[in-house]
């Protein structure tokens, strides 16, 4: 499936579905970041996902990184909400929607790093090297948040 994302742009789709997400600032010893390119996109992007019915949100945070990772993590924080109307995504199906993210801070526990079907790669990724990587300006800010080592969580 492959997705279009938009932000501040007159020209995109108006919203018709919300989907409550979540996703994961995953840093591992070296205070590297785990991103995957989407397959969806092509963009690279925090792990995360659309919430289930069964699930909290941050189980939501932990199932995705597992299932897109192949990672265990523990949550540790929040760096904040993101729900700014601004933001949609388009799907070729005509679902548009607008971004609901709360996102976690979280730790690598355990697992072994595999590419699932929604990536095409994974890598560890030092803050430096961040600028180099193609990715949507909300997955910036996430991690710019993150770095920025906020005394309370981002509400936006």
């Amino acid at each position: 499936m492959t997705r279009t994302e938009y932000y501040d742009d007159p020209q995109a789709p108006q919203p018709n579905s919300l989907v409550v997400a979540a996703s994961a600032v995953v840093t591992d010893d070296q205070g590297r970041f785990l991103m995957q390119r989407r397959a969806d996109s092509g963009l690279w992007a925090l792990p995360g996902g659309g919430m289930e019915l069964s699930d909290t949100l941050p189980g939501t945070a932990v199932r995705e990184v597992k299932e897109e990772t192949g990672l265990d993590v523990e949550i540790t924080g929040l760096v904040g909400t993101y729900t700014d109307p601004r933001h949609v995504i388009a799907y070729p199906d005509g679902e548009v929607r607008r971004q609901f993210n709360v996102c976690f801070r979280a730790r690598l526990v355990g697992g072994t790093l595999t590419v699932s079907d929604e990536s095409l790669a994974l890598r560890w990724v030092a803050p430096a090297d961040l600028d180099a990587l193609e990715m949507h300006p909300t997955q910036r800010l996430r991690l710019s948040h993150f770095l920025e080592g906020r005394d309370a969580p981002y509400l936006g």
